[in-house]
């Protein structure tokens, strides 16, 4: 079963006890700049049934993320799993939004989703001045990025985004995972 879970009503769940493990599948450096308190982080690309069993055992479990989108994503994967789970609604920004506290370094980070944008339009910009000005094959670098774009979109599932999210500057040795 997986369904999603508003920010006050985790929090009145949270505050009468209930046995709930949040998991906050956002990258490590995400997690660390703010999150629930009492959330461990097991980033989406590394999420398996086997570490959603072992660091959730018995209770419920809630996963989150910054908006929703990949907490939903993760929420889906238990599910096919026989998990059950819950999606935070609108994620941490939701949490904070509805005046709920977060631990964390409080540090600014660039999301994985602007990175994915900032990486599509530089390759797009940079393959089409190449393909202007030094040789028109280097136009295939746009249209590779614009077809990854619309797969992307028709599947849900970005390879950039993935990528992006393996590389050091997303990694952090200094928040706390569990596995």
């Amino acid at each position: 079963m997986s369904d999603s879970i508003s920010a006050s009503e985790l929090s009145s769940r949270i505050q009468r006890g209930e046995a709930l493990q949040l998991i906050d599948v956002r990258t490590p450096v995400e997690f660390g700049a703010g999150h629930l308190p009492g959330a461990i982080n097991v980033p989406l690309d590394t999420l398996s049934a086997e570490r959603v069993r072992a660091v959730g055992g018995s209770n419920e479990v809630v996963f989150i993320c910054k908006g929703g989108t990949r907490g939903g994503k993760a929420c889906e994967q238990a599910g096919s799993w026989g998990i059950r789970a819950r999606n935070l609604t609108g994620g941490t920004d939701g949490w904070v939004n509805a005046g709920f506290p977060v631990d964390g370094s409080g540090k600014e980070t660039i999301s994985l989703e602007r990175q994915v944008r900032i990486a599509a339009g530089t390759l797009v910009a940079v393959g089409t001045a190449l393909g202007w000005t030094i040789s028109p094959n280097w136009l295939a670098l746009p249209l590779f990025v614009g077809c990854g774009l619309v797969f992307a979109g028709v599947t849900d599932t970005c390879g950039m985004g993935m990528m992006i999210a393996r590389m050091p500057w997303n990694q952090s040795k200094t928040c706390k995972t569990k596995l």
